[in-house]
């Protein structure tokens, strides 16, 4: 397991966000590994896209598993695995998972209040797995997706924190669309993109409550081009923050 600490990088000293700075950091966990994309660029694309932003934060970073589709993550055996974190961020792949303990193990720490950030092949992460419980904590149900392309994305929440100052007309980088089969009782899409196929509306950002957890999640990033692209890092910041409970109006 490869685990590293990273303490609190100060905020930029040009036209510093004065909402963020006049915080304490945040303490973020960010679980992170599997198959199939590069989440070493991605853990430093998102880490440099909070700095950037004025945003001070305190990253404990757990790159394990290995490159396959199965794997426990030792993380996940203690039982205060998240405790004192403000937010987890999962950017991890393990379809083919499904062992319920361990994975209910991770769940209850959310629905008890570790609040998260769900990522792109978090989504089919535990795919495999019978029981729904991980479903339920993202607020998706999603087991495919649709070819990579540059999808036009359509905010359906402009009132929603998160989408403050999302432009429109906004196409996406390179990336694949996930099709949702179930949005969930408690989750809210905040924008959509429609597959080529069939045309139909898929949500890639959306907010969840699972529990005493708020959940911020995108199917957005498969590509190192996504974690590149300054509108998607916006949002994703964002949604950390408000995922944390640091993002006002």
């Amino acid at each position: 397991m490869l685990v590293a600490s990273l303490l609190a990088v100060p905020a930029p000293a040009a036209e510093p966000d004065k909402e963020n700075t006049a915080q304490t950091p945040l303490k973020i966990l960010l679980v992170t590994g599997g198959c199939c994309h590069d989440y070493p660029f991605q853990t430093k694309a998102m880490q440099l896209a909070l700095q950037e932003r004025g945003v001070r934060a305190e990253w404990t970073v757990v790159n394990d598993g290995g490159k396959g589709t199965s794997a426990k993550i030792d993380l996940y055996d203690r039982r205060d695995w998240a405790a004192g974190f403000d937010v987890v961020i999962h950017n991890e792949c393990f379809a083919a998972t499904k062992d319920p303990d361990y994975i209910r193990r991770i769940t209850k720490a959310h629905h008890e209040g570790a609040n998260a950030v769900v990522i792109h092949c978090a989504m089919h992460t535990y795919r495999d797995a019978k029981i729904d419980d991980w479903r339920q904590m993202l607020g998706v149900t999603s087991r495919r997706h649709d070819h990579q392309s540059r999808y036009p994305v359509e905010v359906v929440a402009p009132e929603h924190p998160i989408m403050k100052g999302f432009p429109q007309d906004y196409v996406s980088a390179k990336d694949e669309l996930y099709i949702i089969e179930k949005v969930w009782p408690q989750a809210t899409p905040l924008a959509t993109s429609k597959s080529e196929r069939t045309g139909e509306a898929h949500p890639v950002y959306w907010v969840n409550t699972y529990g005493k957890a708020r959940v911020f999640g995108t199917t957005y990033g498969h590509s190192n081009e996504t974690f590149q692209d300054p509108v998607f890092l916006d949002t994703l910041c964002r949604g950390i923050r408000w995922a944390a409970g640091r993002l006002e109006g």
